[in-house]
C-alpha cells in the first residue's frame, strides 16, 4: 500500500520522503519537521508500536489505512484528527491494483490523497464527517472480519460465502457487529453496515474469503469480545474447529 500511494503522490507532483522499519524517526523528523502528511502503511498488528514510536510533530500530520481500524487506536497515542483512507482497493506483488468500490477518505489531508489516488484511476470519495468517517471504518471491518473468520469454515470466494453460507456468515457478521459497537463506543445501524459489506462482495465477488490473516483476526476478536462481555458461540465453534487460541 506505501507503493501505491506514494506512486500516486509523486505523479500528483507531491515530494515523498520514504521512511522504513530501519529509518532513524528522530533523525528523519527533525530533518523534515513539517510535512503535509505522514503515511503510516504498516500492517494492523505492528500499528500500535508505530504510533508509540512516531515523533510529537508527526503525530499532528498522521494519515492511516489500515484494516480493523477505529478512533481508539489512534486516540491511544494522543493522534487527533488524522486523515483516515477507508481502502477499498488491494495490490499484491506482480499485480496492478484492483478496485472493489470507492474508497472513503476523511480528515484534514483527505481531498489531497484522493485527487493523488485519482492520477492512478483509484476512486475515492472524501467524508468530512467524523462520525460517518468512523461508520465507513466499521462496514469495511465487519466486511473484513466477516468473510475472512467465515471462510474458515467455506472456503471459497466472498459471494461463495455470502450467497451458499448465508445463516453461518450472518451469525459471524452479527457477532462482529456486536464488537464492533463496543470498539466504537456507540449504537450501530447494522443494516448500513451490512449493506455495505454486500456492495463490497459484489464489487469483486470471486475475492477469495480466507488468507493467512483470517485466523490472527479471529483470535483478536475474541479477546476484544471477551474484553467486552459479548457472547460469541459461532466465533467460537469457529475457533474451535480450526485450533485458533481465544
Amino acid at each position: 500500500m506505501g507503493g501505491v500511494f506514494s506512486r500516486a503522490l509523486l505523479k500528483a507532483g507531491h515530494i515523498v520522503v520514504p521512511v522504513t522499519r530501519d529509518t532513524d524517526l528522530e533523525a528523519t523528523s527533525a530533518a523534515f519537521p513539517d510535512p503535509d502528511v505522514v503515511l503510516v502503511t504498516v500492517g494492523e498488528s505492528d500499528l500500535a508500536d508505530v504510533l508509540a514510536a512516531l515523533p510529537a510533530p508527526w503525530k499532528r500530520r498522521a494519515a492511516l489505512l489500515q484494516n480493523e481500524l477505529l478512533p481508539r487506536d489512534w486516540e491511544a497515542h494522543g493522534i487527533v484528527d488524522p486523515t483516515v483512507a477507508v481502502v477499498w482497493f488491494e495490490k499484491k506483488p506482480g499485480q496492478d491494483v484492483k478496485v472493489i468500490i470507492p474508497s472513503p477518505i476523511g480528515g484534514p489531508y483527505a481531498a489531497q490523497l484522493s485527487a493523488a489516488l485519482a492520477t492512478i484511476d483509484i476512486p475515492c470519495t472524501v467524508v468530512a464527517d467524523a462520525t460517518e468517517l468512523t461508520a465507513e471504518l466499521v462496514t469495511k471491518n465487519v466486511y473484513i472480519l466477516t468473510v475472512n473468520i467465515g471462510g474458515l469454515t467455506t472456503g471459497g470466494t466472498v459471494a461463495d460465502l455470502w450467497n451458499n453460507h448465508r445463516p453461518l456468515a450472518k451469525e459471524v457478521a452479527d457477532e462482529v457487529l456486536a464488537i464492533q459497537g463496543w470498539l466504537a463506543a456507540r449504537e450501530l445501524d447494522g443494516d448500513r453496515h451490512i449493506e455495505g459489506m454486500e456492495q463490497a462482495i459484489a464489487g469483486d465477488p470471486e475475492h477469495k474469503a480466507t488468507g493467512r490473516s483470517a485466523p490472527a483476526r479471529l483470535t483478536r476478536a475474541l479477546h476484544n469480545a471477551a474484553h467486552a462481555g459479548i457472547e460469541t458461540p459461532r466465533l467460537q465453534a469457529i475457533a474451535a474447529d480450526h485450533i485458533v487460541e481465544a
